[in-house]
């Protein structure tokens, strides 16, 4: 039996070790092969290794902007995988001058099979060293955009606004026309082609079209936008609305408010849009024709053909008094900051002892506090429609003080702790009437006062009036606006 195995071990080992082919002079086999592949797993762990470190840790300690970080981290992994290739090579007996015979005796079938992985490769190179692309880069390539997420030797990775990851062949990067916005610098211009009915006030269609551009909060005023008539069309007057802003990556979305802005203000002053009247379909589609003056809010209001009305989210955020002064612009600019939510009677919204970091207006129903421990459970008040909740433990950042629960049906509008800031902001009259609500709700900040306490995030001398250490935290974050109004 021994002697079998060592019979079978040593022609296993007899076939391992009979010669494959040779390179030049160098005979090769499963041995070798092996061999060569495991050191050669090696030497592009350690290359990639190297490119982590240098590009996270190494660079990063240097200061080293990120675009120029990333071509280090590159070129270094390729030159430490080309030599620990080389020294391979070497170790293994595989001398150059026989590399040499091999390369040139595949050379026509390299030239003719991997001629494109080659010109990537060469391509990868180029772009490293002349570094007119860099990794945080906004680049336009064909029907794409997106931001450069890694360059690498064989292709580059785009970062698109949907969230997908687009690889490009660096080939076709270095032979065709990009578009490009610099790292960290995005600042550009978005135009706006329309067409006005051809007689339309131009002077009119031009303070319009600026009243709209300014009114959008990411466009710059310096460089100013600008009206462009650009000629007499076939169909109407020609114009274009030039706009600088910092973030052209969001030029979707501000192309989006403008045009609602211009479809608003000419809606207004009855001044038409221009269609081709040979394409017969844009008949149905026309919603500037013939259009009289903005209806009324109450108009705007559902009515099926049961005839009950249906409020829409504009007629319920229009009927709270701190929004009546909004225009329909600033009412669809509310209404894309938050959303809306229904709950039914006895649901819960939030329990106590919960975080739930948004503003909170109650357009329909009622909401009960209760506040519960070991031994009671207790409605201390409630909240109507109109009226809204969520301010102090948004603004404290603290758990509620209280469960909030439905009474009947509920219809809430929500908004979430950034762009809650950023109405208090836009609009002072709504952040001094927030101020002045708060300050009334006595119960109410008593329980967020012993929240804080609770939670040892109150000094003694913060403990003993509730009220003056609200108000001293609202002057902390809205400056003399709480102070003039008391």
């Amino acid at each position: 039996m021994d002697t079998d195995l060592t019979v079978y071990s040593h022609e296993l080992l007899k076939l391992i070790k009979a010669p494959l082919f040779n390179l030049g002079t160098l005979p090769v086999d499963f041995l070798w092969l092996a061999k060569t592949l495991l050191l050669l797993g090696v030497v592009i762990r350690v290359a990639k290794w190297n490119k982590q470190v240098l590009k996270r840790r190494i660079l990063v300690g240097l200061v080293v902007n990120e675009g120029d970080r990333d071509i280090i981290a590159n070129i270094a992994s390729f030159i430490v995988a080309t030599l620990g290739i080389l020294f391979i090579m070497q170790a293994m007996g595989l001398k150059l001058e026989n590399l040499a015979i091999v390369v040139g005796g595949l050379g026509v079938g390299i030239g003719f099979g991997l001629q494109g992985l080659t010109k990537s490769l060469v391509s990868g190179l180029v772009l490293l060293g002349e570094r007119k692309l860099r990794v945080g880069d906004l680049i336009g390539f064909k029907n794409t955009e997106g931001f450069i997420q890694d360059i690498s030797i064989r292709s580059t990775v785009l970062k698109t606004s949907r969230g997908s990851e687009v690889i490009i062949p660096n080939t076709l990067l270095t032979d065709n026309l990009i578009e490009k916005w610099r790292y960290q610098k995005l600042c550009g211009r978005v135009d706006i082609p329309l067409v006005v009915d051809q007689s339309s006030d131009l002077v009119l269609v031009t303070e319009l079209l600026l009243r709209a551009a300014c009114s959008e909060s990411m466009v710059l005023t310096e460089p100013a936008p600008k009206v462009i008539f650009k000629e007499f069309g076939e169909v109407g007057l020609n114009f274009e609305l030039w706009v600088w802003v910092d973030h052209i990556d969001q030029r979707t979305s501000i192309k989006s408010a403008l045009n609602f802005s211009i479809e608003y203000q000419f809606r207004l002053h009855n001044i038409k849009m221009a269609y081709r009247q040979e394409e017969p379909w844009l008949t149905a589609h026309r919603p500037l024709d013939n259009v009289g003056p903005t209806p009324s809010r109450q108009s705007l209001a559902l009515e099926p053909s049961t005839g009950t009305q249906i409020s829409t989210l504009r007629d319920l955020l229009w009927a709270m008094r701190y929004f009546q002064d909004f225009d329909e612009i600033e009412i669809r600019k509310l209404i894309e900051m938050g959303s809306r939510k229904n709950l039914n009677n006895g649901e819960l919204l939030v329990k106590q002892g919960e975080y739930y970091a948004v503003f909170c207006v109650l357009l329909e129903g009622g909401i009960d506090a209760i506040y519960e421990n070991d031994k009671i459970s207790q409605r201390m008040f409630s909240f109507q429609s109109g009226e809204f909740f969520g301010e102090l433990p948004l603004l404290l950042n603290i758990p509620y003080p209280t469960s909030m629960r439905a009474i009947g049906e509920v219809s809430l509008f929500l908004v979430d702790a950034i762009k809650f800031k950023d109405l208090l902001d836009k609009y002072p009259k709504i952040r001094e009437y927030v101020t002045d609500e708060m300050a009334k709700r006595q119960e109410y900040i008593q329980l967020c006062h012993q929240t804080l306490r609770s939670m040892d995030l109150l000094t003694d001398e913060q403990v003993s009036n509730p009220v003056a250490w609200l108000r001293d935290r609202l002057m902390k974050l809205w400056g003399n606006t709480v102070k003039n109004n008391r």
